[in-house]
């Protein structure tokens, strides 16, 4: 979750890998797709570390083809050499031949199918005489006319195009499909990320209709919509980065060392020590930069919440004149804040300068390194290209695996939160319940017998809760808070179990009708009022079909709310929400009017009017006595003057029913009813 002021902290799951297990094992039909993307992360990490190999064989054909054939020009001189000494073994190197002692001893022979005359022996001798460092490629290249023409034909610098072309041929497919495969993976694992979280909305909005309302009672709101949202966000944005790059990262850091040992194990070990010396100084500074991360946090939530205190109590503080010492104190954590941020983001900022020192170093070593060898004839310039190359791809994967890391503890934290709410025990079975009642022909009957009830077993709320209530009448149930009057309600419309008793419908129990069922019997006009976004009229006709324009004004005009609709621009148009728009009152009476809509023959009025001033609470007032007509109504309502006119009124204590009657009957007891109606007009 974001903490004030936009910064996240990573979550860290309690069971990373059951965790991740988890999750694989729930990806069902995308495992696959899932296998196949690891797969294609895998071939296309494996295609660039050969390629930097291939690169150094065409870097050597075009460096063999920009110098001469030193081997033919050593041959020619072993062969000249050794006529010479068969004609004058006794031949050292004080004494030196003329040239016709030379003609005499020299004698024609054959290399590479090309026969190399005496006369051209002995231009070659002239050559090698006024030339003779013959490792000395820039005198040689630029006196290679010199030499006769078939010697020069067999030994001028030739750049083999064919070769060329075919190694340029494969290594460009094989960037082609390491880029081929990579797109590939990433496609597929978009499709995995964005389905997978797709099939978890639907599993949980499934599940969501599943649990009982307790649940709700146990957990906020904001805790249940950031599983429902922001964890699986996280599912599906971080699997995408995370698995498959952890994959090809992985194989990359791997092939690369492998491929530098497989290609020259001197300059293996100089690419590997330069990179990892440059590593430790990174791990350094993130050790010491990590402290200041997490006090930059807590100062930041310091701040945040200093400010939201003292801004929200903005006129007590200007009341009190506390101005100064607000601003004191704000400043004095601003500082802080500001010192921490300074330190943690300088240290977060020389990272990426040491990462390209490392990388730099590397290059630097491996050029060094290179040139020794090569100069000692122990490798070719094609190897120190390749190395260049390995180099990054030995250094990068490092800080993307931890990146990828970092992305799957997200995940796996995300993934423990949301299948915590998946395992949530659900509402019990109603696949063999086949009781029904049609709400065009409930009569409106409700029987309570002994009903027990305890959010947990230890400790009971409702105790023997006994009580009739005939077709039409109206039911009041008052008493203090606590008592269980919102309980016996959500009992009845079976949001939660009773563990003993029985409550009869029309002489059936709930036990044997479905929620579903029961839930159409009953209209519910509550405290909290709930409008959603859209217009006056789908609110009104919320989950009602075949309802006309003139069936909603004949209500909204029975609830009094007609005038008001009027006068807004679109009329049942307009759109409204659950906002400030409009005001409680307002409010109340859509829902009254949402409620006369559904044609059920219970209707519960829980603290309808406890939101709204004492003339709109008249307008509802009627509106709900309009709203009862017909209907068998319980009341909840701690403003007992309302419920005056009520046909029984059930006073209720601690779970029990303690006093019921009438109005003026339980006035005349001068009981607990009593006490309670005149606290009201108590000063």
């Amino acid at each position: 979750m974001p903490r004030p002021g936009g910064m996240k902290v990573e979550e860290k799951a309690k069971d990373f890998k059951g965790s991740m297990k988890r999750l694989f094992q729930n990806l069902d039909r995308f495992k696959k797709l899932f296998v196949l993307a690891l797969f294609l992360a895998f071939l296309s990490s494996i295609f660039s570390t050969i390629a930097p190999k291939r690169l150094a064989r065409i870097t050597d054909i075009i460096s063999a083809g920009m110098k001469p054939d030193t081997v033919v020009l050593e041959e020619i001189t072993k062969q000249i050499y050794s006529s010479v000494m068969m004609k004058y073994p006794n031949l050292t190197g004080k004494v030196s031949l003329t040239e016709e002692e030379l003609r005499e001893a020299l004698e024609p022979f054959t290399i590479k199918n090309v026969e190399i005359s005496v006369e051209d022996q002995l231009s070659f001798l002239r050559v090698f005489k006024e030339y003779p460092k013959e490792k000395d490629m820039d005198s040689l290249l630029a006196n290679m006319d010199l030499l006769p023409k078939t010697i020069k034909d067999l030994t001028y610098p030739k750049l083999d195009l064919e070769l060329l072309k075919i190694r340029v041929l494969g290594l460009a497919i094989l960037y082609l499909l390491c880029s081929l495969f990579g797109y590939l993976q990433e496609r597929i694992m978009a499709i995995i990320s964005n389905g997978y979280a797709k099939k978890l909305r639907r599993d949980i909005s499934h599940k969501i209709n599943q649990l009982p309302l307790a649940y709700f009672d146990k957990h906020e709101t904001g805790d249940v919509l950031s599983r429902i949202t922001n964890d699986v966000d996280s599912i599906g944005m971080n699997l995408n980065q995370s698995v498959a790059s952890f994959v090809s990262n992985i194989t990359l850091f791997i092939g690369s060392i492998v491929m530098m040992f497989v290609t020259n194990w001197m300059m293996a070990f100089t690419a590997i020590f330069s990179s990892l010396f440059g590593f430790f100084f990174s791990f350094l500074l993130l050790k010491n930069s990590q402290k200041y991360f997490s006090r930059r946090q807590k100062e930041l939530g310091n701040l945040n919440g200093h400010i939201e205190e003292i801004y929200s109590g903005h006129n007590v503080v200007k009341t009190y004149n506390g101005e100064k010492e607000a601003l004191k104190e704000f400043d004095t954590i601003n500082d802080r804040l500001y010192e921490c941020n300074r330190k943690s983001q300088f240290l977060s900022g020389i990272m990426h300068p040491v990462m390209a020192f490392i990388g730099n170093f590397g290059y630097v070593m491996v050029c060094i390194v290179g040139a020794i060898l090569v100069m000692k004839g122990y490798t070719t310039f094609g190897v120190i290209v390749a190395f260049m190359i390995y180099i990054r791809l030995f250094t990068n994967p490092l800080s993307q695996i931890a990146q990828a890391m970092t992305a799957m503890q997200s995940v796996a934290a995300a993934v423990e939160r949301v299948f915590e709410f998946m395992d949530e025990e659900e509402l019990s079975s109603e696949e063999n319940i086949d009781g029904y009642i049609d709400h065009h022909k409930a009569k409106g009957n409700i029987l309570f017998q002994d009903v027990k009830f305890g959010y947990d077993k230890d400790h009971m709320i409702i105790k023997d809760f006994n009580a009739e209530v005939h077709a039409g009448e109206k039911i009041a149930i008052v008493g203090p808070t606590g008592a269980g009057k919102t309980t016996m309600v959500n009992l009845l419309m079976k949001f939660y179990e009773i563990h003993s008793g029985d409550i009869l419908i029309d002489g059936k129990s709930i036990h044997q009708l479905k929620r579903d069922n029961i839930h159409n019997l009953f209209v519910m006009v509550l405290q909290d009022t709930w409008l959603f976004e859209g217009t006056i009229r789908d609110n009104i006709k919320f989950n009602q079909k075949n309802i006309s324009d003139e069936e909603i004004w004949k209500v909204c005009k029975t609830v009094g709310i007609d005038h008001f609709i009027k006068t807004l621009p679109g009329g049942l148009d307009s759109i409204v929400g659950d906002n400030d728009m409009i005001s409680s009152g307002q409010k109340q009476l859509l829902t009254i009017a949402r409620g006369m809509m559904e044609d059920a023959p219970f209707l519960i009025l829980d603290e309808a009017t406890s939101n709204v001033d004492t003339r709109t609470e008249e307008l509802v007032q009627k509106a709900m006595d309009k709203l009862m007509e017909g209907r068998t109504s319980f009341i909840i309502a701690h403003r007992l003057s309302t419920i005056k006119n009520a046909d029984l009124i059930l006073v209720m204590d601690e779970g029990n029913i303690v006093e019921q009657g009438s109005h003026e009957e339980l006035l005349s007891k001068n009981g607990f009813y009593a006490k309670l109606y005149n606290s009201q007009f108590q000063k």
